[in-house]
């Protein structure tokens, strides 16, 4: 469990700094509505429903995970016995 935590950690911050890294060089030219969306408040909105998003799968990852590791144990224990 433990390990796959670490995985789980090194995996998502390689992701997340490759995305980052793809968007901030595709900065090159400014968005009309990109200013337009900024100018009205909007964007904020869409950052966010985008961050609700992402802590809402990182839950749900988290969720299966405590649930697959108690199946684990489960099933280690009656291995045991």
């Amino acid at each position: 469990m433990n390990n796959f935590f670490k995985a789980f950690k090194k995996t998502t911050l390689t992701a997340l700094a490759v995305l980052f890294l793809s968007i901030a060089n595709a900065q090159t030219d400014k968005p009309e509505m990109a200013d337009a969306m900024r100018a009205n408040g909007k964007i904020y909105v869409v950052m966010v429903v985008c961050l609700i998003i992402l802590i809402g799968l990182f839950l749900y990852v988290t969720r299966i995970d405590k649930k697959l590791s108690r199946l684990e144990k489960e099933i280690h224990s009656e291995l045991k016995a």
